[in-house]
């Protein structure tokens, strides 16, 4: 691509992750090369699901967080953010890779959070090499990354088998 745009899927409805995955495969069915990484997702159900997918299709995947939020919060503000500082460092080195595709799964919450901030994220996309395209999913995207995006969609919930008391279907929702 001559030029890669900065994308967003935000909101409180399912389907933000579900799209960038959609993405990926219209990505890798046209040779692009792509990099799947992934945060707050339980390694195990990652490696069973999406993951495993992915990387028959030949895409590079890494699951940076490999726990939900609420385990993640469990270690302390502090050391969480020496975590994601890293993890930025760790995207910043695929930029070497000469990927077409970037997706950040959950780097939404990531900043919603406070781990990385605006300035850190800002730096990170002046970086970024010209043909390369980067999407940001997870609920909570900040104002200040919408606005610097080039496409954004937000997904809202209108209704949801959770409201009705539904749990997580293994292979649906998760």
């Amino acid at each position: 691509m001559e030029k890669g745009l900065i994308e967003v899927y935000y909101g409180n409805g399912k389907g933000k992750t579900t799209a960038s995955l959609g993405l990926a495969v219209r990505a890798i069915a046209y040779n692009f090369k792509v990099c799947f990484i992934t945060f707050f997702k339980p390694r195990d159900i990652f490696e069973q699901g999406q993951g495993k997918v992915l990387k028959r299709l030949g895409i590079e995947v890494h699951d940076l967080i490999p726990v939900k939020l609420h385990s993640y919060k469990k270690m302390g503000f502090e050391k969480g953010r020496k975590k994601c500082l890293k993890a930025l460092s760790f995207i910043e080195g695929t930029f070497q890779k000469d990927y077409d595709l970037l997706i950040l799964d959950e780097m939404n919450i990531v900043l919603r959070e406070g781990y990385l901030g605006k300035k850190e994220i800002l730096r990170f996309l002046e970086k970024k090499p010209e043909g390369l395209e980067i999407v940001f999913t997870g609920r909570g995207a900040p104002q200040w990354l919408i606005e610097r995006a080039d496409l954004v969609s937000e997904i809202r919930k209108i209704k949801h088998p959770f409201d009705q008391g539904i749990k997580e279907r293994k292979g649906i929702d998760g």
